[in-house]
């Protein structure tokens, strides 16, 4: 069965290719419209851009629900805020970003891979999804990774089978990103391809 997040962002990603505009560019030519219910913006998408009906019927309820999550800000209404981490890491959360950021950093360092962005975390995809990233709480962030093999520590939790990851650890600090974290990374990475 195919997964739905996948199909949406594939499908949002040729409607850019098709129009030859970005999301936001989309989202910014729809809230100067002058029009404000799904169906009209749905209808003024198919006259004004030519998109199809399902096109159009996605892009209006894509962008509502990015409006309806984004923290209030400079952002325009129906426009995604410019980066994803910026709607996961708000209030009390932000000072976790950094953490984040190591771990993508050091994620990068192995090679290409997909980032999919969902309401709460960043999945990191190859083939498969092969980590999770995102807060867990106010003072720390969850690493979900899909791995086989590994034998649990107190550290590198197992999770029951059928979730969406095979293992999961928190870290508090920058300083938790160390050589032990890293070679898990690396081998749910490896294990992806």
């Amino acid at each position: 069965m195919a997964d739905p997040q996948q199909a949406l962002l594939t499908q949002l990603a040729n409607l850019e290719k098709r129009s030859g505009k970005s999301l936001a560019e989309l989202g910014a030519l729809l809230a100067g419209s002058g029009v404000a219910k799904h169906g009209e913006q749905v209808a003024w998408l198919k006259t004004t851009l030519g998109l199809g009906h399902g096109d159009a019927n996605t892009l209006v309820h894509h962008l509502r629900c990015a409006a309806a999550s984004a923290p209030a800000g400079p952002a325009a209404a129906g426009t995604e805020p410019a980066d994803p981490l910026d709607a996961i890491y708000t209030g009390a959360k932000t000072a976790l970003r950094p953490v984040h950021e190591a771990l993508m950093a050091a994620a990068r360092g192995f090679g290409d891979f997909e980032l999919a962005p969902k309401k709460g975390y960043v999945s990191l995809r190859r083939k498969r999804q092969f980590a999770m990233i995102g807060p867990a709480t106010q003072t720390q962030v969850e690493l979900g990774l899909n791995m086989k093999g590994v034998p649990a520590t107190v550290r590198l939790v197992e999770q029951a089978p059928g979730g969406m990851c095979q293992y999961k650890l928190r870290l508090g600090s920058v300083d938790e990103v160390d050589t032990e974290l890293l070679g898990w990374l690396r081998r749910a990475y490896d294990s992806a391809a």
